[in-house]
């Protein structure tokens, strides 16, 4: 069951989010040592790492991970290792051994085969030999899709082993990107999607319905998924 929480607007779901962040990951680190984060990309997250940045935590204990790259260098502006850099990783001086970064300037499929590489090496192995990261904040297009995963794309039946894939055919610029595949998705231990704005509202109600290749949000493991959403986002008057 999708744990879905309602906000009256942006501002709000920004420090809902960064503070269910922080709680997220002082609990794991406190259970198991060290915390698994991965980060996305896009407009909706860059509040919520600004905030983030200023919560108590002990970023010590905490890897950090990217779920999705444009095949960008990093200091362009569309790379998302670049926003996460800006917004939260400096800020919170986090040091650069912690945080692995998806090397998008190598093309779809070297900076794919690398980075499953780390994954299945750095991080600890359950559901079925997957990596299982503890937390994975998404954003939510407004067709439906997360990270790079999007509707329709023959990315969503990516064999169970496949932990992280080249696309070449984004339908939004730039057309070659990374992404975790979407059984490292579920796998997760939690992940956390956040959704501002009435261009989203059509895109949630999708994801709350019948799972779909042509909404693959909706394809997440519902019961390890929240929600935050902003009264605007919402398709109707649903209790947080």
């Amino acid at each position: 069951m999708t744990h879905l929480t309602t906000c009256v607007d942006a501002e709000t779901v920004a420090r809902r989010a960064a503070s269910a962040i922080a709680r997220q990951l002082e609990s794991t680190r406190a259970e198991r040592g060290v915390a698994h984060l991965a980060l996305s990309g896009g407009s909706t997250p860059t509040r919520t790492f600004e905030l983030l940045a200023v919560e108590p935590v002990d970023w010590s204990g905490v890897e950090v991970w990217f779920a999705d790259e444009r095949c960008v260098a990093p200091e362009d502006a569309e790379s998302n290792y670049r926003l996460a850099s800006e917004t939260l990783l400096v800020p919170a001086a986090i040091g650069s051994a912690r945080v692995h970064r998806m090397e998008g300037e190598l093309g779809p499929e070297e900076a794919a085969r690398r980075y499953a590489l780390a994954l299945a090496e750095d991080v600890a192995l359950r559901d079925g030999e997957l990596p299982v990261l503890d937390l994975i904040v998404l954003g939510i297009g407004p067709d439906g899709h997360v990270a790079s995963l999007f509707p329709g794309a023959a990315t969503l039946n990516a064999p169970q082993q496949e932990l992280c894939l080249g696309v070449h055919d984004s339908p939004k610029p730039p057309p070659e990107r990374v992404t975790l595949s979407l059984a490292v998705l579920r796998a997760a231990r939690r992940c956390l999607l956040l959704a501002t704005g009435a261009g989203k509202a059509d895109a949630v109600s999708a994801m709350l319905g019948q799972p779909s290749h042509h909404v693959p949000a909706s394809l997440l493991r519902r019961e390890r998924l929240t929600v935050i959403a902003d009264d605007a986002a919402l398709p109707g008057p649903i209790d947080g």
